[in-house]
């Protein structure tokens, strides 16, 4: 096919200019029920469609010729359709066999290229806006969680998830936005990741190193969370308003999105709001500084020739969040406020009135958190190969208020310039080898402005790195492998604090200055960095498949744990680094079995992970055993540096009996190992340098749901659903210093209603969706709740230590097409 592109275009240029266009279009359904949200991809071309709610598409600007159309959507076996066209308008339908679970083949837009989930060695989670929707999420992370085996989160608060794939976190999972790195202060404990959720419609996980790809900060996996691209009718102009209500911090979300395509452009724009008071639980009642307010814009617009594509898009995030630090009576165990710089005591603070405690209002001590995105992404074709070109800027402001007497002055006040660059060639096949070489990286400068505590240093930091990857098909085999290899620069000149003399905290100053003290010396390192991975897939038949994947991974230390010293204010840390740190290396195996049956589908993924120069926080103590306080009030980290392992596995089995199509039984478990092989601390500590920090319990989800096959007057595949998460006890922990303690298991019941609604005519109206999470109130602590170790008292009048999850949660969306 793409050969006779080539030849045309070689031997007709004089005709190409006035070469008929084609237009495809057709119906897609599944056993004679038309299927909305299926993707139709035209293999070799950049030119896509999706089916709406009546499963219509239609796709426009192809020349006559020999193509193959690609269709593929969540829940459904993909098919391979090859079509001639002659004629002005062709009609082309397909029926897809329906498999109702998110194991089903879909095509990737997240790797090199377009790759079946099935031919992909390494292991790859999809989750769908639909699937989203479906739970009551906080935020975009909080949604994967849920929806993915094998990724965790470490919170503060709703409204602060940091991801964690297989254990492994902050740094060494890398999340992108529609491709590009997101970069926003990541090293921070409460930092979270700065994205619309209700703009995302698609994320994709890969667990297992990824730095053959990315670099850098993959050591563990990636997320690339997908914006909506509209595919529908010509000279249309589409939208959707959703609105969401949660009752247990009073969550109120908006969001209005619209889409516009003439011809060969595409526009899109999304506004989106939230706003929440303090979260609650039976035991610590309002939960004093955990309100949020949040803001989200974006627009993009592209356009589709035969030469290729080209997106450009903007995104804006805007967060104000308050910062918790869990100071209470020690009577009542009601919360207490910090109204005091000088002289404060975390042990006589007022108590917080009740209407404070219910407001919406940002109290003084907050953190604004500003993410500013450009990007644009390309690609150039060329015959039977193409370039890929993606490139962006980003800044990251970041701002800490943590002092009452001085509320407009902040204690952290941060500003990270980003530069992405993103080069990939895919060469032409050769003797059914797909080729692809790149060049990607970043440069970085990060400064503190007018701020009183500054944890980091300004810093530079370069990064560049080269790969070669191929892949091949072998009639039931594929291979895929590649190599890569990385440099990154860190520098910072100087760095001298001083003190204000009018407002007596600390500020930036020059050398010349008499208060000045230096607190980071001046550091310039070059890191280095091979990987590489080699994979392979056998289907033994289409209904069984075997993967296997190894592969190295490669990270450079980040900034705060080579050049921290000083306090984070959101956190309550004072950071510890180490300018000697190497890089960390890790060697990863994969195995995996998928088995595609008439009425299940299941799947069992085993991993081991050894890492080499593994970075880990331990609490700092004295000689005596006690904790080292230098900032009254806050905790002090140290970074360590040892080997460790990491192994586990995860296993899904998901239930669709043929005989019964309306319903399904999705069971999943994970499980995770995290050994710390530092030889010095095991010997002198024993069981209590065993294990690694942050890592999950035994997990296991379970869900039982129910669809109609058939409308019940305006509701259209009405379904009800209940799904139940067991953690268990968590006695496998970094006990060292009491950086962790034993965490009790718990399990939680949850259900929920939807359907969408559609008038006689067959318009869709909305879809709602009623839910509850935490059905029985229960009080629990996840061991990767930050918030559970923030207490001051070594016993309380109640027997508890720490700040609680949520309790109880009610939500109700509702999503309006326009």
């Amino acid at each position: 096919m793409k050969s006779s592109i080539l030849f045309c275009f070689t031997f007709f240029i004089s005709l190409n200019a006035i070469a008929q266009k084609v237009v495809v279009k057709g119906l897609v359904t599944s056993q004679n029920v038309p299927v909305e949200n299926i993707n139709i991809k035209v293999v070799g071309s950049a030119l896509s469609a999706k089916s709406d709610h009546a499963g219509i598409y239609q796709l426009s600007g192809l020349k006559s010729g020999n193509y193959d159309l690609i269709f593929s959507g969540i829940g459904y076996q993909s098919k391979r359709i090859k079509i001639l066209l002659k004629e002005d308008s062709v009609q082309v339908n397909a029926d897809l066999l329906s498999l109702t679970s998110d194991l089903s083949d879909v095509v990737i837009t997240g790797v090199n290229r377009a790759t079946q989930l099935r031919k992909s060695p390494v292991p790859i989670a999809v989750l769908s806006k639909k699937s989203m929707d479906q739970n009551v999420n906080t935020n975009l992370i909080e949604a994967i969680v849920k929806g993915v085996p094998g990724i965790t989160a470490v919170t503060t608060g709703p409204n602060v998830s940091k991801p964690f794939i297989r254990g492994l976190g902050y740094n060494r999972v890398l999340t992108l936005y529609d491709g590009l790195r997101q970069e926003g202060q990541q090293w921070g404990d409460e930092h979270g990741i700065e994205v619309d959720e209700y703009g995302i419609v698609r994320a994709e996980v890969v667990k297992g190193p990824a730095s053959l790809t990315y670099g850098s900060d993959a050591l563990a996996g990636v997320i690339n969370m997908i914006p909506f691209s509209p595919n529908f009718e010509n000279k249309n102009l589409k939208g959707d308003f959703t609105a969401n209500y949660q009752s247990n911090n009073g969550m109120i979300g908006s969001s209005l999105g619209i889409a516009y395509i003439k011809n060969d452009w595409k526009y899109t724009f999304r506004a989106t709001g939230k706003t929440a008071h303090n979260y609650k639980n039976k035991i610590d009642g309002l939960v004093y500084g955990t309100a949020f307010r949040e803001y989200n814009l974006s627009a993009s617009a592209r356009v589709d020739k035969d030469w290729g594509f080209s997106k450009t898009a903007i995104t804006y995030y805007d967060n104000l969040m308050e910062i918790p630090d869990g100071s209470r009576d020690s009577l009542s165990r009601k919360f207490t406020r910090q109204v005091l710089d000088e002289g404060d005591d975390i042990k006589n603070r007022p108590i917080v009135a009740e209407n404070d405690l219910n407001s919406y209002t940002i109290n003084p001590l907050h953190q604004h958190i500003q993410h500013y995105r450009f990007y644009n992404t390309s690609q150039f074709k060329f015959g039977t190969s193409d370039l890929n070109l993606l490139i962006g800027g980003q800044q990251s402001v970041r701002r800490e208020y943590n002092h009452p007497t001085l509320p407009s002055q902040a204690g952290l006040y941060v500003v990270l310039n980003t530069f992405n660059y993103d080069l990939k060639y895919n060469l032409p096949d050769f003797s059914g080898i797909e080729s692809t070489i790149g060049i990607n990286g970043m440069y970085q400068g990060n400064r503190s402005k007018a701020a009183t505590d500054f944890p980091i240093p300004d810093y530079d930091l370069f990064d560049i790195g080269a790969f070669y990857f191929a892949k091949k098909s072998m009639g039931k085999v594929a291979v895929s492998g590649g190599i890569r290899i990385d440099r990154r620069n860190i520098n910072w000149n100087d760095f001298y604090v001083g003190t204000n003399a009018q407002t007596g905290f600390g500020k930036q100053v020059n050398l010349s200055d008499p208060t000045g003290k230096l607190q980071f010396p001046a550091f310039n390192k070059n890191y280095y960095g091979l990987s590489g991975s080699l994979g392979i897939t056998y289907n033994i038949s289409e209904k069984l498949l075997v993967k296997a994947n190894i592969a190295r991974g490669y990270r450079a230390p980040n900034i705060t744990e080579i050049g921290s010293n000083g306090l984070d204010p959101g956190a309550h840390i004072v950071y510890l680094g180490n300018r000697t740190f190497k890089p960390e290396f890790n060697l990863q195996e994969d195995i995996g079995v998928v088995a595609y049956l008439k009425d299940a589908e299941i799947s069992l993924e085993v991993f081991n992970n050894n890492i080499q120069n593994y970075i880990y926080q331990s609490r700092l103590t004295d000689a005596n055993g006690n904790p080292v306080v230098i900032v009254p009030g806050n905790l002090t980290y140290q970074y360590q540096q040892s080997k460790a392992r990491l192994y586990g596995a995860e296993v899904s089995v998901n239930l669709h009996p043929a005989a019964i199509k309306w319903l399904s039984f999705n069971n999943s478990l994970a499980y995770v190992v995290g050994l710390n092989q530092n030889q010095e601390l095991l010997n002198k500590y024993g069981m209590e340098a065993k294990y690694l920090p942050f890592i999950p319990p035994l997990q296991f989800r379970t869900e039982i749901k129910a669809t109609s096959q058939k409308p019940f007057g305006i509701f259209d595949k009405p379904y009800i659903k209940v799904d139940a998460a067991f953690f268990a006890d968590q006695d496998k922990f970094y006990a060292l210093d009491d950086t962790e303690t034993f965490t009790a298991g718990y399990t939680l019941i949850n259900g929920g209603i939807g359907s969408t609604l559609k008038s006689k005519k067959g318009k869709v109206l909305c879809d709602i969706f009623i839910q509850a999470d935490n059905i029985f109130n229960i009080a629990y602590q996840s061991n990767l709740n930050r918030l559970k170790y923030f207490e001051y008292y070594k016993q309380s009048a109640n027997g508890r230590s720490g700040i609680y999850n949520m309790g109880r949660n009610f939500s109700f969306k509702v999503i309006i097409p326009i």
